[in-house]
């Protein structure tokens, strides 16, 4: 059973990662009845011992002692088998928690990151790895076996209720030094994963922009802010290790003493008739069975805690993320676009860059969106491909909300053209068919769109070329036609474009015109930042922002005409100035910047 089946059988979503648990919950009770037998098992070299010492020494009995020991040989065997099943039992679980977990987490990891820019993704997935190591590894079987060392105490209790009493007093101080461990070392410990992780964050950032960074003589400026982070961790560390030193400290003292006191009750047990010889050793030995389990978590506190800051990060992350496996199916987008007052605020942020942003396209039209540096454009973009949900107002596709759409479904039939442009690790036919299954002709239709089939047959493996970090180079403007023959790749009927041509010459942007008009002839509508008049001459509807307000909307070509108007002021009024309000004069005089 996946993630999202577990969330949905969930009230209102809540604690997906404890839902998955609960799905392999026969699996746990069975491990913990294996531990408890395994800790009864325990006891053998303990009962050996008393058996030897009191019955073989007494009588003198080689074949008494031959049957003794083949019966624990035997219970050593068992012993060691059931080990051998609780610990594949572990592993079978870990891995059935990382199957229904894995893509769930990765798809709202990069969600996550989508919505707000500040988020270490490598934490967020390294999370279910530490999750699923603990549920493998010694401090899981310490969680266990804690419960069960009052078996001891219970064992104590046969051979003398004094020897009980003993035993769960020192159980007893354990978990107090336990419970002070965890008071004054969690928080601490949260402290500075949280410290590690940011500066992992700065460090993988600041290996992005590594070319600047040594060019700009930037490298002493990152490394401070690197180091920064680091410090706070390893000063965090540090005291979380005094302080479970201190405290381990403690537990080691009262390991090493408990013993000998335990054993000196029994001799003077012993001394009273009370009890015999070896069950004087057994007893000293139970006193160490009982404290080890404690003494156990104590050890492995510190991988405990991570395990929890873990379990509670993916809790966080799913339960943020459960809109968004409750999005039902909807048909595939035909392009009608209704944009109504809608305010733009940036994730994370709470000041508006966009406001009172109001327009409709029919399928088939071509709208661009000009404006001065700092208007809006980009972030209007991203509202009209639905990685910023509007704070206000609506922008609808086909009459649905655009947050209402799944990426997923609708995610590869439409076409978007980001501004920042990278690949990833795969050919050049990988990345224009979106690293789905190739199409070739869809491929070569997309290339030649933009013309850019014959330039690919060009590079080293034609369209088997690899791209992305260690791949192929190439030129600013054959990345962002790259970029846009993915946006096109099956003719999607609704495009966004973000300065697509900011990196072309003559021959690119007259590519990109009849690109244009190949996906308006198709039927597609086509939205498109600019500041080109080239390209504002192909497209029907025209938006001005300046400053994240509308101050113009209305057909191309009027506008341009208005514009051109506008290049020879009136001495007297007439039919122009009748014709325009100070308001439109206002907004063509900022189409005619935006086109300079």
């Amino acid at each position: 059973m996946t993630v999202k089946t577990a969330i949905k059988n969930s009230p209102s979503g809540k604690q997906p990662v404890r839902q998955v648990l609960l799905q392999a919950r026969q699996a746990f009770i069975f491990a913990i009845g294996l531990t408890f037998v395994i800790d009864l098992l325990s006891i053998t070299p303990l009962l050996y011992m008393m058996s030897a010492l009191d019955r073989v020494l007494s009588s003198r009995s080689g074949v008494t002692l031959v049957s003794l020991t083949v019966v624990v040989i035997a219970f050593y065997v068992f012993w060691s088998a059931l080990e051998w099943i609780r610990s594949r039992l572990m592993v079978r679980l870990s891995l059935r928690i990382d199957w229904d977990l894995a893509a769930d987490v990765f798809d709202a990891s990069f969600r996550r990151y989508v919505g707000r820019k500040n988020v270490n993704v490598q934490q967020l997935l390294g999370d279910l790895q530490s999750l699923r190591q603990f549920l493998t590894g010694p401090p899981a079987i310490a969680l266990l076996d804690a419960p069960f060392a009052f078996v001891f105490i219970g064992i104590g209790a046969v051979f003398h209720p004094l020897l009980a009493l003993f035993a769960l007093g020192a159980t007893l101080l354990m978990l107090i030094v336990t419970y002070l461990t965890t008071k004054v070392t969690t928080p601490i410990l949260e402290e500075a994963n949280n410290a590690n992780t940011e500066a992992s964050r700065v460090a993988g950032n600041s290996l992005r922009h590594a070319e600047a960074t040594l060019a700009l003589g930037m490298l002493g400026a990152v490394r401070k802010r690197w180091y920064d982070q680091h410090r706070t961790y390893l000063t965090n560390q540090v005291n979380a290790s005094e302080a479970t030193g201190l405290m381990g400290g403690v537990s080691g003292f009262m390991q090493k003493s408990l013993p000998s006191l335990q054993m000196a009750l029994g001799i003077f047990l012993a001394m009273e008739g009370l009890i015999t010889a070896g069950m004087v050793i057994v007893a000293t030995m139970l006193i160490s069975k009982s404290v080890a389990p404690i003494q156990r978590l104590v050890g492995h506190w510190k991988d405990i805690v991570t395990a929890r800051q873990a379990y509670e990060r993916l809790n966080e992350l799913l339960e943020d993320d459960f809109e968004n496996t409750q999005k039902m199916q909807l048909p595939a987008p035909k392009g009608k676009l209704d944009v109504v007052k809608a305010l733009g605020v940036p994730p994370g942020h709470n000041k508006p860059v966009l406001a009172d942003i109001s327009f409709a396209l029919e399928p088939g039209e071509v709208l661009a969106v000009v404006g001065p540096s700092a208007a809006g454009k980009s972030s209007l973009a991203k509202m009209l491909m639905g990685l910023w949900k509007p704070a206000a107002g609506s922008i609808r596709l086909d009459g649905v909300e655009l947050s209402d759409w799944s990426h997923d479904e609708v995610g590869p039939l439409v076409g978007y053209v980001p501004q920042e442009i990278d690949f990833f690790e795969g050919t050049v036919a990988d990345n224009i068919a979106r690293l789905g299954e190739v199409d070739p002709a869809k491929v070569v239709l997309a290339a030649q769109l933009i013309d850019m089939h014959e330039t690919i047959l060009t590079f080293p493996k034609g369209y088997d070329t690899r791209l992305g970090e260690t791949g192929f180079a190439l030129s600013g403007g054959q990345r962002q036609r790259l970029a846009i023959a993915r946006a096109v790749y099956g003719m999607p009927k609704y495009v966004v474009m973000d300065e697509p041509n900011s990196n072309l010459d003559e021959i690119g942007e007259g590519a990109l015109v009849k690109t244009v008009q190949a996906l308006k002839a198709s039927g597609s509508t086509v939205v498109l930042t600019t500041h080109r008049p080239r390209l504002v001459g192909v497209v029907d509807k025209m938006l001005v922002l300046k400053a994240g307000r509308q101050v113009a909307f209305g057909d191309a070509r009027e506008m341009l005409e208005a514009v051109r108007k506008l290049q020879v002021v009136p001495t007297e009024a007439g039919p122009t100035e009748a014709t325009i309000s100070s308001a439109q004069q206002q907004a063509l005089t900022e189409l005619k910047e935006a086109q300079a």
